[in-house]
């Protein structure tokens, strides 16, 4: 990026990280998610770091949080409450302690190399300070600006988990609240006093935040009374402490973790003549614990070898854990060394945030391609610069078609959201349009397909209404349906553009790699199918039945063991069901759903291939479109002589074995699957769902019976919550199974 244009989208990043600041920490109505915010965050400091003379150090960036509400009184910290800077990958931990080390001082003890490392689960809710004097709680307040915060003392008092007095029984041998099972009894240093008093001036600072559980029960209220739904925990415990009515707070049932503490240094109890002052970050968690107070999961770590594990454990529980987390803080333990390496604008050096993998992400539209599908149909492919979502750096997205261009209003040149959200295919979801320069261009359509040069035709669907039985009743529902309906099924009229060339080599391709996807033949990528095209071993999909492992090892980069591998998967693949080899066809307009209505309907190929539109019509959820383009299939005899040739080349189609009714126990029930599942892929979910009665939906509804949830499950499951949804874990699910 060059120098001018790198000024003016440092100064667009700052614009908008304000605005969103402004309502996320001031107005407490944020429209967009953390990921969002977090990933505009980055890649301008990114920019920073390349083009360093723009640096302010009086930008908003370098502010805390937000400033204080007026309606709130202002509360000035004794010690500024500071925030973290994050990293996103193991390389980037790395980086820090690289960096932290030629700060430090070369001798030490500990692990060999100078220090521990202290790590504690970072919740998502508000940050608090709460001041006592002689054990009594005294006022407590918002982090604000991080110099200045708003009093909410009365709001926090309601918080059952905040002692409005420490008892001073705690602080003696064998006392202590919170989790006991993370408390750690040896520690480095002088242990935490003893005595029968507790201190005359302590400053604990923690999270306020609301648990999932209540959330979930919050929103069904609001839904009820027609209220604004919350968007996550986070916004929800904001919320509720930003009320001037404390009993609206008490209502919200609100918890809270501390992570520091802060004395005055002076004598702790009577007669005592030396100070206690801790002398490691974990000595001041196992004095919090000692004072009453909930703690997080935590660890010390010899090194960040044992701080990855500890990532790495937390990551399979987050799902299962009952507030929301985003990440796990790592500090230096050594206080003095915390002190030598000091603060650096608004975040400490010795403490830094490890973020896990964001579902959403911001990038810059730099093209929009076309590609031709295995129909013919042109679908715009969005390409972006690389970004790190889910784990994963993502260059690409499907765009759909032209409607859904018009519906984001995407531009060539935007700043867009793309997201994962635990599916492998990420999409652009959103358009960041204050983030426009003027600069960006309205995409148009090509006239002519970009691989054959024919030209292109536009066509418009409009779908038959859905037909909905109850008993005797039909209702019938006609576009558009609230809340979308799959694609080819319903739903508003669509525009979409073909390629008008039946012998188009983009559709023959896409096809191949439609065809084995459909058969599920892993071993053949589409840069296998190319290669075999391109030496001839086969010039459509029939032919890969007839592949030998003499046809496959002479090739270079293959070899007998490659060769014998995939002529073993298409064998083992020959024997399919009907639903599947319908599929597999790639009849336009029908998917996998369409294709298991039109086998449970006919029962055999036969009949399907010489029924009358009018028969395939009436099939619930089948519209006119859909109908005449699979009567349209059957009468083509290119399309009859391939399935011959399919059939010579010994594909079979087998009978599916049917399940009697007093075993369909998942009939009426709608699943929805989410995340990684470890012990079955989520196709084999899915047919064992279907083959028991039930339903598998690709979104989230009212309607929806249960989410499965696998790892890393995406916004399904935040949508699931806030819906009130079912949800089950693996484990759950298989008992169900």
């Amino acid at each position: 990026m060059q120098k001018s244009e790198a000024e003016k989208r440092i100064k667009k990043l700052r614009s908008e990280i304000a605005r969103l600041r402004n309502a996320y920490h001031v107005k407490n109505t944020p429209n967009v998610t953390d990921d969002i915010y977090e990933s505009l965050s980055r890649e301008l400091k990114s920019l920073l770091i390349e083009f360093p003379e723009f640096n302010d150090e009086n930008a908003k960036e370098n502010r805390v949080a937000g400033r204080p509400l007026d309606k709130f009184v202002k509360v000035k910290h004794k010690i500024r409450m500071t925030s973290l800077n994050d990293v996103f990958s193991e390389e980037e931990l790395f980086d820090w302690e690289n960096r932290i080390k030629k700060l430090l001082p070369s001798q030490g003890g500990g692990s060999g190399r100078g220090f521990d490392y202290f790590c504690e689960v970072k919740f998502d809710g508000l940050a608090v300070s709460l001041i006592y004097e002689n054990g009594i709680f005294k006022r407590g307040a918002t982090r604000g600006d991080g110099f200045i915060g708003e009093d909410i003392t009365e709001n926090l008092r309601t918080i059952k988990s905040i002692p409005l007095r420490l008892n001073p029984l705690l602080l003696k041998e064998g006392g202590g609240g919170g989790n006991s099972k993370n408390h750690h009894p040896a520690l480095k240093g002088t242990p935490p006093p003893q005595g029968g008093e507790v201190p005359k001036y302590l400053e604990v600072r923690g999270e306020a935040l609301m648990s999932k559980k209540t959330l979930i029960a919050l929103n069904k209220q609001n839904e009820r009374e027609g209220k604004q739904l919350f968007a996550n925990t986070r916004n929800a415990a904001a919320g509720s402490l930003r009320q001037l009515d404390p009993k609206l707070s008490a209502e919200r049932k609100l918890d809270f973790f501390a992570w520091d503490v802060y004395l005055e240094a002076r004598p702790l109890s009577r007669g005592l003549a030396s100070l206690w002052v801790p002398q490691t970050h974990s000595e001041k968690h196992q004095f919090l614990r000692q004072l009453g107070f909930n703690l997080g999961d935590e660890a010390i770590c010899q090194n960040l070898k044992d701080v990855i594990n500890f990532i790495k454990k937390f990551q399979k529980l987050r799902e299962d854990f009952p507030f929301g987390t985003d990440g796990v803080v790592i500090s230096v333990d050594d206080l003095k060394l915390q002190e030598i390496l000091g603060i650096v604008g608004k975040a400490p050096r010795y403490m830094s945030a490890f973020k896990y993998p964001a579902e959403r992400a911001t990038t810059i539209l730099k093209d929009i391609k076309i590609n031709v599908g295995r129909t013919g149909v042109l679908t715009p492919l969005a390409i972006f610069e690389p970004t790190l979502v889910a784990g994963s750096m993502v260059a690409k997205a499907t765009l759909h078609n032209m409607d859904q261009i018009a519906r984001l209003d995407v531009r060539i040149g935007d700043t867009v959201v793309i997201e994962k959200a635990g599916d492998v295919i990420p999409k652009v979801v959103e358009v960041l349009t204050k983030m426009r320069t003027g600069k960006e261009k309205k995409f148009k359509m090509k006239e002519s397909c970009p691989v054959c040069g024919a030209k292109v035709e536009k066509k418009i669907t409009t779908p038959k209404p859905l037909l909905h039985k109850e008993g005797k009743k039909t209702f019938e529902f006609s576009p558009p349906f609230k809340g979308g309906v799959p694609e080819g099924r319903g739903g508003s009229s669509s525009v979409a553009y073909y390629c008008t060339n039946l012998k188009c080599p983009a559709k023959n391709e896409r096809y191949l790699e439609h065809f084995v996807s459909a058969y599920e033949i892993y071993e053949l990528g589409p840069k296998i199918l190319r290669r075999f095209k391109d030496e001839g071993l086969i010039t459509d999909a029939a032919d890969i039945f007839t592949l030998t492992k003499s046809d496959i090892a002479p090739l270079e980069r293959f070899g007998e063991k490659s060769a014998e591998n995939i002529v073993k998967e298409i064998e083992n693949k020959k024997r399919i069901s009907l639903r599947k080899f319908i599929f597999a066809l790639g009849i336009l307009h029908v998917g996998e759903e369409t294709a298991r209505d039109l086998a449970s309907h006919f029962k055999s190929l036969t009949k399907l291939s010489e029924a009358k539109i009018e028969e395939i019509n009436e099939i619930e959820n089948i519209g006119p479109a859909v109908s005449k383009s699979v009567y349209d299939f059957f009468q083509d005899k290119n399309n009859l002589n391939f399935m011959d040739k399919l059939f010579a080349n010994g594909v079979v189609i087998e009978k599916e074995k049917s399940i009697p009714a007093g075993e369909r126990k998942f009939s009426n029930l709608i699943f929805v699957l989410t995340g990684t599942l470890l012990g079955m892929s989520r196709e084999i979910a899915k047919e064992r769902i279907l083959k028991l009665g039930g339903k598998v939906s690709g979104s989230v509804s009212k309607n929806t019976s249960y989410v499965v949830a696998g790892e890393e499950a995406g916004s399904k499951l935040t949508t699931a919550q806030k819906l009130g949804v079912k949800i089950i874990n693996e484990k759950q699910f298989l008992e169900m199974l």
